[in-house]
């Protein structure tokens, strides 16, 4: 198994990607640390997973929280092999020009602060491991489509932070990579999907061809495929991999 007497901490874990990477983690043989805001959600999968599995209720953008966290991890477990940070917030869609800034600000707080916040409580733990972290990211990297200029903009932040952070931690063991999805098949798309479908009159199928027509595989990536991929850079299959950012968007974009 790829992750066999691992710990891994997942901050971020909702009810797509986040909950497909800890329950994959957990098949690979791995014992999981559940974080996000929500208490039922992670309580209610931790539940699920089973005794290798701790819920730990966090706000990732308090520093106090997330201290907690890495304590709790450490108290329970004895080390920490593994981070997946997965929390976002997207900001309004809208142009670069007009979005409130303010908004902007906040996304920026998860989307970057957040992540970094989190890396930097897990780092001594990591280092002591020799382990691994990986960031989710965004195909919004890969495009400058005018809506998207906020999110973006956070994004690319998160990326040169994480880029950064390769170098200043591979001397020391740790690696550190970034997945990149494009559109993610889940229940949140769906209504997405299901809403475009509504307005324009056309079968909510209609609205799934045209966006998967976009890509060279002709469909848009499932939750666990991207935590599949995830996985992978958390593995010792890509031991010699840090500062890489893998897109999994089924050939939506090629970088």
């Amino acid at each position: 198994m790829l992750l066999d007497g691992r710990v891994v901490i997942v901050a971020g874990v909702g009810p797509g990607l986040g909950r497909s990477v800890a329950v994959r983690a957990a098949e690979q043989g791995a014992s999981v640390v559940l974080a996000a805001r929500t208490e039922s959600v992670v309580k209610d999968l931790a539940a699920m997973i089973g005794d290798r599995a701790l819920a730990a209720p966090t706000d990732l953008t308090d520093d106090v929280a997330v201290r907690r966290l890495a304590d709790r991890a450490l108290a329970e477990f004895g080390r920490v092999d593994v981070l997946v940070h997965n929390a976002f917030a997207m900001p309004p869609m809208q142009s670069l020009g007009k979005v409130d800034l303010a908004d902007v600000g906040t996304s920026f707080e998860v989307n970057v602060l957040a992540a970094l916040r989190t890396i930097r409580h897990l780092t001594p733990a990591l280092i002591a491991s020799r382990g691994a972290i990986v960031v989710v990211n965004s195909a919004v990297l890969r495009h400058s489509r005018r809506p998207f200029g906020p999110y973006r903009l956070t994004k690319a932040a998160l990326l040169a932070a994480t880029q950064n952070l390769a170098s200043e931690l591979g001397p020391k063991g740790v690696r550190v990579n970034s997945v990149a999805p494009g559109w993610i098949w889940a229940d949140q798309l769906r209504g997405w999907f299901e809403f475009q479908a509504a307005q324009r009159g056309v079968p909510a199928r209609q609205i799934y061809d045209e966006v998967a027509a976009t890509t060279d595989l002709r469909r848009l990536p499932e939750p666990d495929e991207v935590a599949d991929a995830v996985l992978f850079l958390a593995s010792d299959l890509a031991r010699g991999v840090t500062g890489a950012c893998l897109d999994v968007n089924c050939g939506e974009f090629h970088h």
